[in-house]
């Protein structure tokens, strides 16, 4: 046993020392640091995974044996890895820590976890958790500066990186034991608040915001009140621990409002998932509210059926004789009553949702429809939702066109679908506004034109099926041409448009060649593909032609670069 022992702990012991000794060697310390003054070290956690003869330390868990079950149980009991082994280890990192605990390598606390396999099974123990005080002490306080000076008093923009560890500094148990829900928020709405003019900015501190609530909930919140069953590929499965509710009877200030509590950082993150976050991730923000209404919380009650609490009751609920509306903005859902099939009701529909886009609702919602008529767009392909038949109605009255424009204009937005669409049939808000008013008039082709350029063809097809009935409905004519190029720099591969019986017409391919003057080869060779396919077809017809109609395709072959 000793021999084995020995030869256990002289492998962890040199992982340890060269991993220590690799970090000591980078040249870029000093820097990393200096970047902000809200980081107070590099590294504050490593993990030492024991398998003999492949032992590993690294600062991230690498979760090389997930989902797999070891046969070969190890060496030690649990008992001797508590009692023997983990001793010497901490002796080695406490060693370390006690020369590096002041430089930039280690921040204000540092973790030694490890992983063994033991005769009872894989063992994960927390081996050492030290705290410098000292730089604790020092990273409280340029904390404090730093929301007084920056976000308090500040009227500048921040810096995302700043963004990345204030928004986790602030829910450190170990930095903040005492967590002020309303003074956290406050900080988190100042910092969007500085950053609103600057969007992708805005996003990247948003991000960060959820992303340090969100390891809050999963890692200090939900595991109090919940037992949580993780899974590497798919979401954690919560099961509320019998007795438990929330340490809140939602009390009240002596003002009689309600006091923030811990459960409403998990309502904040589920607002800003659900309302920011692409659709994909907004599953999670749905759990975060349904764990906090099992938790008791009347608020997330009241939020899955009245919204957020962001917009006044004006601008979510109308109600007259000729229509209702209501709005949710947790769940992006506006419901739409038609008492009255005519023009007025649908007025005000389109005015109460272009008015919400604008104030900020998510761009990706869906409509809920009750209504006698059941228009939809004469595009084969698009998805017959209530949101398609609600704008398809809409349609139908040439009056209100110019509304449908302003809304198309508001709700057209690069990486957002309406919440009612997948797959092939996925289309960014705005598209039935915009396919129906290019079909209708050309006073909107400038519209189409403006919604192409924000197409993400990469997760959307629907323009093509509106390309085919745009050509079908308009033909090539010299205002069409650019709308219909416009459309197939956005096509996709599986786009085929019969055109090139019109194209026959040495006029129309004029105006064809003429509208891809500037444009890259790729471009024009991507809008030439869905027409003749391979630019070789092309060449072939070159060859074979004769006059002008020679001179325009070999213009066309040019320009594609062939």
């Amino acid at each position: 046993m000793s021999t084995r022992y020995d030869q256990a702990m002289e492998e962890m012991i040199e992982v340890i020392e060269q991993w220590f000794d690799e970090q000591l060697k980078r040249d870029d310390l000093e820097k990393a640091v200096k970047r902000t003054t809200l980081q107070m070290g590099i590294f504050n956690d490593i993990l030492l995974d024991y398998r003999p003869g492949r032992t590993t330390v690294d600062s991230v868990d690498l979760g090389l044996d997930e989902g797999l079950k070891s046969k070969n149980a190890g060496p030690f009991t649990e008992e001797q890895v508590r009692n023997e082994i983990q001793p010497k280890l901490v002796e080695v990192v406490q060693g370390k820590l006690d020369k590096l605990a002041d430089t930039p390598l280690i921040d204000y606390r540092f973790t030694f976890r490890g992983k063994f396999p033991t005769t009872e099974g894989k063992l994960q123990v927390t081996l050492l958790e030290y705290i410098n005080e000292g730089k604790r002490q020092q990273l409280l306080e340029r904390i404090h500066t730093y929301v007084d000076q920056k976000l308090l008093k500040g009227s500048y923009p921040t810096k995302p990186l700043e963004s990345f560890f204030l928004t986790r500094h602030l829910l450190d148990p170990k930095l903040f034991p005492e967590l002020d829900v309303a003074w956290t928020i406050a900080q988190y709405d100042r910092i969007q608040e500085l950053n609103k003019g600057r969007q992708e900015a805005l996003a990247e501190h948003r991000g960060d915001i959820i992303r340090a609530i969100t390891s809050w909930a999963e890692h200090y919140f939900l595991p109090r009140y919940f037992d949580v069953q993780p899974s590497a590929y798919s979401a954690n499965v919560y099961t509320l621990k019998p007795g438990f509710s929330l340490e809140e009877g939602q009390p009240q200030s002596e003002h009689g409002h309600h006091v923030a509590q811990p459960v409403d950082l998990l309502l904040y993150a589920a607002v800003m998932i659900l309302r920011y976050e692409p659709s994909y991730s907004k599953p999670k923000g749905v759990t975060f509210l349904e764990l906090a209404k099992q938790l008791g919380s009347s608020r997330a009650v009241r939020m899955m059926t009245e919204g957020s609490g962001t917009y006044a009751k004006e601008d979510i609920h109308v109600k007259n004789e000729q229509v209702e509306c209501t709005a949710n903005d947790v769940f992006s859902i506006i419901t739409i009553i038609i008492r009255k099939e005519e023009a007025a009701a649908y007025e005000q529909a389109i005015a109460f949702i272009t008015r919400l886009l604008k104030l900020g609702f998510p761009k990706s919602y869906k409509i809920k429809l009750k209504s006698s008529v059941k228009q939809y767009l004469p595009i084969k392909g698009l998805a017959k939702s209530d949101t398609h038949r609600f704008f398809a109605n809409l349609l139908e009255y040439p009056e209100l066109h110019p509304l449908l424009e302003e809304y198309a204009r508001a709700a057209i937005k690069e990486f957002e679908f309406y919440a009612d669409t997948e797959g092939e049939k996925n289309c960014m808000p705005g598209s039935y506004a915009t396919f129906g008013l290019g079909l209708a008039d050309e006073r909107y082709f400038p519209l189409v034109e403006y919604y192409m350029g924000e197409v993400d063809d990469e997760h959307q097809l629907v323009q093509d099926k509106f390309t085919v009935a745009f050509a079908e409905t308009r033909g090539v004519t010299a205002s069409t041409v650019p709308v219909l190029v416009a459309c197939l720099r956005r096509s996709t591969d599986s786009l085929k448009l019969k055109i090139q019986p019109e194209l026959e017409n040495e006029d129309k391919l004029e105006l064809l060649v003429q509208s891809l003057h500037g444009m890259e080869t790729y471009e024009v060779e991507r809008v030439l593909y869905p027409i003749w396919g391979k630019v070789e077809k092309l060449a072939t017809l070159a060859r074979k032609a004769d006059g002008r109609r020679k001179e325009l395709l070999i213009e066309l072959l040019k320009a594609a670069g062939k």
